[in-house]
């Protein structure tokens, strides 16, 4: 268990810092056609690493695990891209992270039937649930039809990628396996250059406004890459019965966001400076000790 522990607890470390980083990018309307092809597209970066490992093609039911991961990966990226456009950032990564716990705790009963699980392990699931949805609680969210509709197709459309991905590791080495997902996801966002108006979108010179933008908005890439690529890993690593453990940790990356804001707006308010209220302090150290207690249970 510490093996893939310890690799999804590096990999929100990242995610964090991917988040901060849309902070700072995204701060401005974000076309979703834009941010989804790109990253996408870079995922084809990977296949750089394919003469030093040893690469070969997947079996044919593999094949089918490979294209839906990456369909739905390449469609929850859209919609959340398209929710940050209309919505405020923060609310919607939040409000996928805490929703996402609890599709993947039912898909993987629908996948692969009733899981046994120890009775501390239910316990750490759900002493981590409860914290990482009382750290992603946001004030004054607008619950409208619009925006619970694109948040929660946005959630289950990563939830699916979670057990999409293990259905391709189980028949594939990692590096196979993930390697051959971030190819079809770049496939995939070829799709948007179909239409004349998104390759007029994606190529225009005010894609990205200046290179200080354009840079930070490569290091957040790189950031959200090495934390998918470490999180696919502790999905590798992780039984079936884990995998909502493994997002139930998701807490972690909201805690780290936490003191990495407050640090900036501390010291180098003109990065990022946020107001952060005493019943906010309040509310993420509840968490963070929650998350603590979750952790415990889990390691002893």
């Amino acid at each position: 268990m510490i093996a893939w522990l310890f690799v999804i607890i590096l990999a929100y470390f990242f995610f964090s810092l991917a988040s901060l980083g849309d902070k700072l990018v995204l701060n401005r309307r974000a076309d979703p056609v834009v941010y989804t092809f790109y990253v996408g597209f870079f995922s084809i970066l990977l296949a750089l690493i394919i003469p030093f490992i040893n690469f070969g093609w997947p079996a044919r039911e593999a094949v089918i695990w490979i294209i839906l991961e990456a369909a739905v990966n390449i469609l929850g990226l859209y919609l959340m891209y398209r929710a940050v456009n209309k919505f405020e950032v923060s609310k919607v990564i939040t409000t996928i992270g805490a929703t996402q716990p609890v599709f993947i705790f039912a898909l993987t009963w629908i996948f692969w039937g009733p899981q046994t699980m120890a009775t501390k392990i239910i316990l750490a699931f759900i002493v981590l649930l409860l914290g990482s949805i009382i750290i992603s609680v946001e004030r004054n969210i607008n619950l409208t039809a619009d925006y619970l509709k694109i948040t929660i197709l946005a959630s289950l459309m990563f939830s699916l990628d979670y057990v999409f991905s293990k259905f391709v590791f189980s028949s594939m080495t990692f590096w196979q396996g993930f390697i051959w997902m971030r190819m079809f996801i770049f496939l995939f966002s070829l799709l948007f250059l179909i239409t004349a108006k998104n390759r007029k979108a994606i190529f225009t010179k005010q894609t990205i406004t200046d290179k200080k933008t354009g840079l930070l908005f490569a290091l957040t890439q790189m950031s959200g890459g090495g934390a998918n690529m470490l999180q696919s890993f502790a999905i590798f690593l992780a039984p079936v019965a884990f995998l909502p453990i493994i997002n139930s940790l998701r807490g972690i990356q909201y805690v780290f966001l936490f003191l990495m804001t407050l640090f900036l707006s501390v010291f180098l308010p003109k990065i990022l400076k946020e107001k952060i209220s005493k019943t906010a302090i309040t509310q993420k150290i509840i968490s963070i000790i929650l998350i603590s207690g979750g952790l415990a249970i889990l390691i002893l």
